[in-house]
């Protein structure tokens, strides 16, 4: 995988137009990360919910999305009160955010996976999210979600937008 700060270098050296993280592959880096999920069922059919991630930031990302730091809080209600007992109607709040090189190297005009347009101008991505989760048929789930995201991509001067989604979960 490719480094941010080696791009970055060889950019400010002269030697590239634009940093380029597919120009500085190297085999054996590793990318660290670490997770924490909190669960607890509360009161009245609730649950509340918190998660934590980090990783280094170092090394490109390559999997579900470009984010280094995240944490989110939420929680949902089961759906016992409208005899949908598998149901679940949620709310959560989730920041997102970039190490020192990966924001650099995107601010300088480098590309990642789904992120990078020359003018990163970065900010926090904050997250506010609602969603629905409807139990279908034995092991097999619908969900509807909304989501309205201040600053998306981590640039200050894009958005805020809303994106709606529609999930499946099937278990088996």
């Amino acid at each position: 995988m490719g480094n941010y700060r080696a791009a970055i270098d060889q950019f400010r050296e002269g030697l590239v137009l634009a940093p380029g993280i597919t120009a500085v592959l190297r085999q054996g880096r590793v990318k660290y990360g670490f997770g924490i999920n909190l669960e607890q069922d509360l009161p009245h059919d609730l649950r509340g919910f918190a998660r934590w991630g980090w990783s280094d930031g170092q090394n490109e990302s390559f999997a579900y999305t470009e984010v280094d730091r995240t944490g989110e809080l939420g929680c949902d209600l089961r759906g016992d009160a409208w005899k949908r007992p598998f149901d679940k109607l949620g709310v959560a709040g989730i920041v997102n955010g970039l190490s020192g090189d990966h924001r650099e190297y995107l601010a300088l005009g480098g590309l990642g996976f789904l992120l990078g347009d020359g003018r990163l101008k970065y900010r926090t991505e904050q997250i506010f999210e609602t969603y629905y989760t409807a139990h279908l048929w034995r092991g097999f789930f619908a969900s509807r979600d909304a989501q309205h995201i201040t600053d998306p991509g981590y640039n200050r001067d894009r958005g805020p937008l809303w994106a709606a989604s529609v999930r499946v979960h099937i278990d088996y």
